[in-house]
């Protein structure tokens, strides 16, 4: 039997959210190949939508290809706003879908015009914005998937800390992202000390954001550790909050390592890379505890979701 078409629409989602990750991880290669300006015009590239023999040169493939995958994914969120407004009753779901699409269209013009205008300071909001249009699409997609397991009971603690997850993670990506597009991944050559000791001198810009993003690499690892521990004490077991949460413990772990095989391996561009996309992903695993927290607190999620089965399963879990 076929999925019922409130399960296709989260399907989609999701799909908009690998292309999402997708698109955050080839924008990490141009950057960590320094390819932002093979590509000088926008919105056409060379003065043509697809220019002959674009894939025979490395980082024209990496900028054009980035500028294709947008597109597509532009496209995919027209669509999912489109479908959610005609089958989503819920107004806040249907006004993300919407607020989704704007994040995109801004996310386009802000990577245009970093190009039009050679600006450093719009890279940096390039890429901000890019992890919450992320975020954001993972609220989206969490809210519209179905929920057969997640209780109603309160968990405040719980919920505070994974809103202060959610603050610190985007704060530390915001750190990482002026720090790369300064130039500053290296200026501190070695880790786990700091020109051979513990603090450095912290006398030029460049010096205080790479340290900044050190010392918030430990107050992130701190809250994840002390929202994991909370959700172990909290949840007695319930997978859709423990697995989030436990998951983001390990991507917390995994991001430390990658930061430092920065560090050793003088930012080649795979492990950088796979350091700006593991923190997406903690963004986005944050966002998505979050979120189903706050459907169980409230008991709002997906209607649709009780009915997936025929009236029976409603009445069932209502008896429950």
């Amino acid at each position: 039997m076929n999925p019922p078409r409130s399960v296709w629409l989260a399907r989609f989602a999701w799909l908009c959210v690998l292309f999402t990750l997708a698109l955050i991880f080839v924008g990490g290669m141009v950057t960590s190949k320094q390819a932002g300006m093979a590509v000088p015009d926008w919105p056409l590239s060379y003065g043509s939508i697809n220019p002959a023999g674009w894939w025979q040169i490395e980082n024209v493939r990496l900028e054009h290809g980035h500028r294709l995958i947008a597109s597509t994914l532009g496209l995919l969120i027209i669509g999912l706003t489109i479908w959610t407004w005609r089958t989503e009753s819920r107004r806040w779901v249907r006004w993300l879908a919407i607020a989704a699409l704007l994040g995109v269209s801004v996310q386009g013009v802000l990577g245009g015009l970093r190009v039009t205008e050679r600006s450093l300071s719009l890279a940096v909001f390039h890429g901000c914005l890019a992890q919450a249009v992320l975020a954001g699409l993972v609220v989206l997609a969490t809210a519209l998937s179905p929920r057969r397991d997640v209780s109603g009971r309160e968990r405040a603690g719980l919920t505070r800390l994974a809103s202060l997850a959610i603050v610190v993670v985007y704060a530390q990506l915001v750190v990482g992202a002026i720090m790369r597009h300064f130039k500053a991944g290296l200026i501190i050559p070695d880790f786990p000390t700091s020109f051979g000791g513990w603090i450095p001198p912290l006398d030029t810009f460049p010096v205080i954001i790479h340290f900044t993003h050190r010392i918030g690499a430990l107050v992130v690892l701190g809250t994840i550790f002390a929202l994991t521990v909370a959700a172990v004490r909290t949840t007695r077991g319930e997978g859709r909050l423990l697995r989030p949460a436990c998951l983001l413990l390990g991507l917390v772990l995994l991001q430390v390592m990658l930061g430092a095989s920065v560090i050793w391996l003088a930012k080649a561009p795979v492990p950088t890379t796979f350091h700006v996309v593991n923190g997406a992903l903690i963004l986005a695993t944050a966002a998505a505890l979050r979120t189903r927290l706050a459907l169980a607190a409230n008991g709002i999620g997906s209607h649709r979701a009780r009915f997936a089965n025929g009236p029976e399963s409603s009445v069932a879990e209502g008896a429950a």
